[in-house]
């Protein structure tokens, strides 16, 4: 079941997506009792190191796809981030929608970020990428990790209690799930990222980072 919180974005990735974008991970299959947490546009020099402590006090591990300027700007906490044991992934230089960028200019920001980011896993920043950019950046090595579940935690007019209550029904056996570490996202991610570590807990499961 498909849940809708507003107009431009769903909780619960469609099916169709990843039949129609073959080339970008959504979903890992065959687990039984293992989700994936992701964190995107940090590091942040407060709620990164926050979100550090809640998955050490669950004994959780997540992926965490950085902006490089931020990793430029907080250096100290990108190293906190893989000293704790956690990957890390590239989501650009500059936050780029790659739908209103050219190739070129995409791929340098992407270039520009790997200076900083040691990863071979990309995220695009909204979602967005063209089929030709996708193609470029796997024939560059990337591995294009998508979601299954989208907390929506960077929606400011989202209630927060609303938020847990729509995304947890969501969440399966392999699924890729959003937060943000940023503060936008923070009135939500300081009550949803708890909830959340504490459910998986009480069903049995874990959160492990996503390396492949």
């Amino acid at each position: 079941m498909v849940t809708f919180i507003t107009m431009y974005y769903r909780v619960k990735t469609p099916a169709l997506l990843p039949l129609l974008t073959p080339s970008c991970t959504w979903k890992v299959k065959r687990v039984s009792d293992t989700v994936f947490l992701t964190f995107d546009d940090g590091p942040h020099p407060t709620i990164t190191p926050w979100v550090l402590d809640q998955l050490d006090a669950f004994d959780a591990k997540a992926t965490f796809f950085c902006i490089g300027k931020n990793v430029a700007a907080y250096p100290q906490v990108y190293e906190e981030i893989i000293k704790r044991g956690h990957a890390v992934g590239n989501h650009t230089m500059h936050h780029m929608n790659g739908w209103i960028t050219q190739r070129k200019t995409y791929l340098s920001d992407i270039d520009e970020a790997a200076k900083h980011i040691s990863s071979h896993l990309f995220r695009p920043p909204y979602g967005k990428m063209t089929p030709f950019q996708m193609k470029a950046l796997t024939q560059k090595g990337y591995e294009l990790v998508m979601w299954d579940v989208l907390s929506g935690d960077f929606d400011v007019q989202l209630d927060p209690a609303l938020m847990i209550q729509q995304m947890l029904p969501q969440i399966e056996a392999g699924s890729i799930i959003v937060f943000h570490d940023s503060e936008k996202a923070w009135p939500r991610l300081q009550k949803g990222l708890p909830s959340t570590l504490t459910w998986l807990r009480e069903k049995g499961w874990k959160s492990n980072a996503y390396t492949k």
